[in-house]
Order: structure tokens, then C-alpha cells, then sequence
């Protein structure tokens, strides 16, 4: 459960715990949030981890943090922080590399079992999303507080890792509701006392609020929730212009009109890769766009999606970054396919130079046959689609590793064999 110490004054009330929760009659939105997501997948596998900190990076010391555990965060640790700041605040800590086709298995059967409650689902990635639940309380006789237990207990007892929620009548209130239960909790917000809620949180607590916007609100003597809805919209849109006045103004008044929108199609499917060590070598960029490449067309095939405009990225060792992309005739899911085009972007389009990262993706996504697929004599790609089934069936019983072009395994001159 989340611990009522580390909430914000007044809020622990709204805990559930095993006497019950709030009343949640008029609150059908629930937001669930995985916690420390690719952590605890990865702790599925190493128990005796458990106690200890754990961050999940890329790339070694030039990468950047995925993932904490909550003892690592206890020292600073937070996601999206460069692995290297990461090393320095938790010396101690255990640094595991990322496992993308374990966290992406995870992620579809914790979205299974959202959808086995209700249609109105609305992913925001991975690890967290919305749920409409109003349609299925008296299919499922439940209330939307005893819905949102039942998905922590099948989330733990199906997948080994736990999850919070946030049970309120609106997605902005739901979202801080499960970011306060964090982790393993679950808050509800009663819809009459969505205000008694809100009014005494910082400013902070308000989507679109960051750095910037709360040194403004500052300057007007704004410190909390309450502040904002009391103060006249004409006082807010000359501190952080129109339309962000109004959407806060909104935010702190209670209101969120925003439905949850079932299954927003996917605009992009891509992988990137920041390397430990600078790279000028072509061949050795070639090698690596080749991985990424895997990675991103094993991404589509999980998918059953499809896109026709391959792009890549180049970030160079000065921080500079250029994207290129081309469009292909037909939308495909081939690594093959990927690659070549991935390739030929990198060779003709991009200036040599000490290179830091690569990432390529793929866009104008359709499902399976979406879009018609073209048929061709002597097709070049005849034989690859089985062939990559076939390795992706492999991988998904043996192991991301059992199964890798030929170029992409270990050299003698690479330390790793």
C-alpha cells in the first residue's frame, strides 16, 4: 500500500486501506500506473534483488536511467537522469541493461486484463492508462474502488509486479490520485470532494505547470491549487498568456472534460541506441543501425502493424542532431526492409562524424493489411517474412539473444566472446 507518510497534508483520507476507501459512486475513471515498470520486470527474475537498489540503463555510463526501484530513488534517482549522475548519488546500486521484448510482453497482458473490464481503455504507454469503467460496473457488480482492487490483485498475481490507481471522476484528478498512491496503493477521489482534494496541493499538481510557469505563478503570490481557482482569469492570462490561464483555471476549479479515448492509434514505432563510446567508424554504425533496426521491425511484427516512411537519427558527440526519412512504395514490418532503407539514409544523406547515438523509426503505420500489399515478380523480399516469423518465435521462447543476424554477433575483437 502507499505509505500515508509520504503524502500531502489532508490526503492520507483518501487512502484506500482494508477497511475500505472514500465513496467512489460518480467516479468511473481510473488511472492505473505500473510501479518502477521496468524494474520490477526485471526483479521477476532476480528476487534476491529485491532489498537492494536497482536502476535499469542503456549504453553504460553515457546512457540515460529507464527505470528505479524505489530503494534507488530513496538516494535521488530518477528516470530519464544520465546514468553517470545515477552511479555518482548510488554507488551501491545494481545496474541492469534493458529488456524490451519482456517489458513489451508484460505490458500486453497487463492490457488484457484491462480490457477483459472495460472497452475504454486509453494506453499512454507501456506502463500506464486510462479506464472507463462506468459501462461495466453492473455487468461486473462492482464498484469503480473494488474494480480498481481487483486489477492490482490479478496485475500482481498474473504478471509479478505490482501497480497503483487513482479512482476519480475526471483523468487530470485520476492521473494525481495514482501518483500520490505510489507504490502498490490506490486512492480514491469522491467526486463531491474533488475540490477539498485538490485546493491544497501546490501548483506544481497542475498539468502543464513546470519550472517556468510556476515562477510566474509565484510572482502573483500563487502558491496552491486554491490560489489559481481563486484568482480571476484576467489576472492569469497576463502572468502565463490565454490559453494556459484557461486550462489551468479549468484544472483547478475541478473541471477535466476530456473522455478517455479507447486505442489511439500508434503514430510511430521506432528504437534508438546510445553508445558507451563515440563512433566515426561506418561499418561499426552500420553494425549498430542494423540492431536498432531489429529491434524496430520485431516492435511492428508484436504490433501487427505496418508503415511505409522509414526515418533515422544521428545525435552527434557535440549534441547536434538531424533526422532523415523516405517514404517506401508499400508499408512493411521487414527488418530487412528496415535496415536497407535505414542504411542507404545513413550513407548518402549523412556527414561523417564522432557519432553518439542512433535511432531509427518507422511512421504512416496501418494495421496487417491495412493497405494493400503490392505484388511483385521476383520480389526482393520473398522468404524474409517467414524468416523473420521464425526468428521472432525463437526469441520469444529462448530469449532475445538466441536468434541474431549473422553481423551482429560477438567479434573477437569486441571483448565478447
Amino acid at each position: 500500500m502507499g505509505r500515508s507518510g509520504d503524502l500531502p497534508r489532508g490526503v492520507s483520507r483518501f487512502l484506500a486501506g482494508e477497511d475500505g476507501w472514500p465513496d467512489d459512486t460518480g467516479c468511473p475513471v481510473l488511472h492505473v500506473d505500473m510501479d518502477a515498470f521496468y524494474a520490477s520486470v526485471e526483479l521477476r527474475e532476480r528476487p534476491e534483488l529485491r532489498n537492494r537498489p536497482v536502476v535499469v540503463a542503456g549504453a553504460g555510463r553515457r546512457g540515460v536511467v529507464l527505470s528505479a526501484n524505489y530503494p534507488a530513488r530513496r538516494f535521488g534517482v530518477r528516470s530519464a537522469m544520465p546514468a553517470a549522475r545515477a552511479m555518482r548519488l548510488c554507488p551501491q546500486a545494481v545496474f541492469l541493461p534493458p529488456h524490451f521484448r519482456a517489458y513489451q510482453e508484460v505490458s500486453r497482458g497487463v492490457m488484457a486484463i484491462f480490457r477483459s473490464i472495460t472497452p475504454l481503455v486509453e494506453p499512454l504507454s507501456l506502463d500506464e492508462a486510462f479506464l472507463d469503467v462506468g459501462g461495466a460496473l453492473r455487468r461486473l457488480r462492482a464498484t469503480p474502488g473494488e474494480i480498481g482492487q481487483q486489477i492490482r490483485r490479478r496485475v500482481a498475481a498474473e504478471h509479478g509486479v505490482t501497480c497503483s490507481v487513482g479512482v476519480a471522476s475526471t483523468k487530470f484528478v485520476a492521473k494525481l490520485a495514482s501518483g500520490m498512491a505510489k507504490p502498490d496503493g490506490m486512492i480514491v477521489v469522491p467526486h463531491a470532494e474533488t475540490l477539498e482534494f485538490l485546493h491544497p496541493l501546490p501548483v506544481s499538481a497542475l498539468f502543464g505547470v513546470g519550472r517556468r510557469t510556476a515562477e510566474r505563478l509565484a510572482q502573483l503570490g500563487l502558491a496552491t491549487v486554491a490560489d489559481v481557482a481563486a484568482t480571476p482569469l484576467s489576472r492569469l492570462r497576463r502572468a502565463v498568456g490565454g490559453a494556459a490561464a484557461e486550462h489551468l483555471h479549468a484544472l483547478a476549479r475541478g473541471h477535466d472534460p476530456r473522455p478517455v479515448v479507447p486505442d489511439a492509434a500508434e503514430k510511430s514505432v521506432g528504437a534508438e541506441q546510445t553508445f558507451a563510446v563515440d563512433h566515426h567508424d561506418r561499418d561499426v554504425l552500420r553494425r549498430e543501425l542494423l540492431r536498432v533496426a531489429e529491434r524496430t521491425g520485431a516492435a511492428l511484427r508484436a504490433r501487427r502493424l505496418r508503415g511505409r516512411t522509414v526515418s533515422i537519427k544521428v545525435r552527434y558527440a557535440d549534441f547536434g542532431t538531424i533526422t532523415r526519412s523516405r517514404t517506401l512504395p508499400v508499408a512493411t514490418d521487414l527488418t530487412h526492409e528496415i535496415y536497407r532503407t535505414a542504411r542507404q539514409l545513413l550513407d548518402e544523406q549523412v556527414p561523417p562524424g564522432a557519432v553518439r547515438l542512433l535511432g531509427v523509426r518507422v511512421e504512416q503505420l496501418t494495421g496487417e493489411g491495412g493497405s494493400g500489399e503490392q505484388l511483385v515478380l521476383d520480389d526482393e523480399t520473398a522468404g524474409w517474412r517467414e524468416a523473420e516469423a521464425a526468428a521472432d518465435h525463437v526469441r520469444s521462447l529462448f530469449g532475445s539473444s538466441a536468434v541474431r543476424p549473422a553481423s551482429l554477433l560477438p567479434h573477437a575483437d569486441d571483448g565478447d566472446v
